[in-house]
């Protein structure tokens, strides 16, 4: 009963977290005003998320599970176009995108302990890719690569695009431009079908 009682507490400090960072951002979101929101002292809060960067961990594992649910085909990978949905949803939420990017540069340096997370999910985000492109694409994309191969440059493009639209959001449509590398995946004659300008 007690750990149930945790896991909902736990669950009602993510979302208000979501919610805090959704108004204030990145660097508004301090433990402080998480805590007023889910009627903590900062001191209750670190009971159950013991840092900043624990709790943000959090919220991005949670994140990736709702991002996650659904949109799957039945052979269990995800449509190439619910990634298209997901850089939509994302150009929708800055806060969030600002706080995963900010994570994950950090995470870069030596025991930052958010950088054992971003591994992971991005050995689990590469294996996903490849599953995505395998479903679409059969064993070699157009270009002749095979999906292992394409996987990290798709995950670089997801994540580089993120960071240019969050410098500079007024030159860089997210969703558009996006749009326009799922395009350069295409075989040439579907290329032509879909922009016939080009």
């Amino acid at each position: 009963m007690v750990r149930g009682r945790s896991t909902e507490r736990r669950a009602e400090i993510i979302r208000a977290t979501l919610e805090v960072i959704a108004e204030r951002g990145y660097r508004g979101a301090s433990l402080s005003a998480v805590a007023e929101r889910v009627g903590l002292s900062q001191q209750g809060l670190l009971h159950y998320f013991p840092t900043k960067e624990a709790l943000l961990v959090a919220v991005l594992a949670e994140r990736d599970q709702w991002d996650t649910g659904g949109g799957t085909r039945s052979d269990g990978a995800w449509r190439i176009e619910l990634l298209a949905s997901l850089v939509e949803y994302n150009a929708m939420r800055p806060g969030i995108v600002q706080t995963f990017s900010a994570l994950l540069g950090e995470s870069v340096t030596e025991g930052h302990p958010a950088r054992e997370f971003f591994t992971r999910r991005y050995t689990q985000v590469r294996s996903t890719m490849a599953a995505i492109l395998r479903a679409e694409y059969g064993e070699r994309l157009p270009g002749g690569l095979s999906p292992e191969r394409a996987a990290p440059l798709l995950v670089a493009v997801l994540d580089g695009l993120q960071y240019q639209w969050l410098l500079d959001p007024d030159s860089v449509d997210m969703p558009a431009a996006f749009g326009d590398f799922l395009a350069l995946l295409q075989p040439p004659e579907q290329s032509t079908a879909k922009n016939p300008q080009s």
